[in-house]
């Protein structure tokens, strides 16, 4: 059998889509398990897994129009990355449309934030285990251990939060004690619970649009071993599954980044599949309701 090249159920062509797949096969800042560069076309192959009939919002996908825009091209270094998806993204901004972007590692991630027309205007939850807000990292300030900073430079730091967070270093604490990223750490989250949280992070994303950027280590290794930084204690698939159907009425676009599919036997794949499903489908809810 052939294996699949698209997303499942990306049959629409461009012009008639709604939601647009884009991979970016990237993982060259990666600082411990490197694999993140298969994770796009491994999340596709996984999500033809799954029916397209979905039982708890009674939605078809084969009835959604999705396109899948294939994979970015190769790159070299990450600032290279960073202007070639930009420019991948931008024009599925400009028509309108909902970018859907599977990585890769996070440093896939500010510029699909950059290449919102208005980036002042939009607000980011940034679902990671990490806080990513290092100023540079190894010498280099697109590493993934600086995307969130990245991210805050552009729409500024009330307009970002991060959820599910456990690990950081002390230099990044200092930091965003004069900088103010608002963050809700795993450890809460268990405590009270993410509904509770994720009223706490909606309040700080006040705008008319919000991103969503997942790094899928923010899940606990339990359920999501497959990424290659993991770290134990973390979110459960229905913490983030929540979360992304509390934002789906405003959602500009969403990324799933760090899933290295060598590392498990699939399972994280099909989960990021499942919960790239979810946010097309739980914004296709919302846009039938207004």
């Amino acid at each position: 059998m052939e294996r699949p090249t698209t997303f499942a159920d990306a049959r629409a062509d461009w012009d008639e889509s709604q939601f647009v797949v884009v991979g970016v096969p990237f993982d060259r800042t990666t600082s411990f398990r490197p694999g993140a560069r298969f994770g796009p076309d491994s999340i596709r192959l996984h999500s033809w897994n799954f029916e397209s009939y979905d039982l708890e919002t009674g939605i078809d996908l084969s009835d959604v129009p999705i396109h899948d825009l294939g994979n970015a091209p190769e790159f070299g270094n990450a600032a290279d990355m960073v202007a070639t998806v930009r420019e991948e993204i931008r024009p599925i901004y400009a028509a309108g449309k909902t970018p859907i972007v599977l990585g890769g590692d996070h440093a896939c991630s500010p510029p699909c934030v950059e290449a919102y027309p208005t980036p002042g205007e939009l607000g980011v939850l940034y679902i990671d285990a990490h806080m990513d807000f290092r100023a540079s990292y190894l010498g280099d300030s697109r590493s993934h251990a600086c995307s969130s900073r990245r991210i805050v430079d552009k729409v500024g730091a009330h307009h970002v939060v991060v959820l599910g967070v456990r690990s950081v270093s002390k230099e990044e604490v200092d930091d965003n004690r004069t900088i103010g990223m608002p963050f809700i750490t795993a450890h809460e989250v268990a405590a009270e619970g993410i509904e509770s949280a994720m009223r706490r992070a909606l309040t700080h994303l006040n705008t008319e649009r919000i991103y969503v950027s997942l790094d899928i280590d923010a899940i606990d290794p339990a359920y999501a071993a497959g990424t290659g930084t993991p770290e134990p204690f973390g979110l459960t698939p229905r913490d983030v599954k929540y979360a992304i159907g509390q934002v789906a009425p405003r959602l500009a676009g969403l990324d799933i980044m760090e899933v290295s599919p060598h590392y498990d036997n699939g399972n994280t794949s099909a989960l990021a599949a499942r919960l790239a499903r979810e946010a097309i489908l739980r914004s296709t809810m919302a846009r039938s309701r207004r």
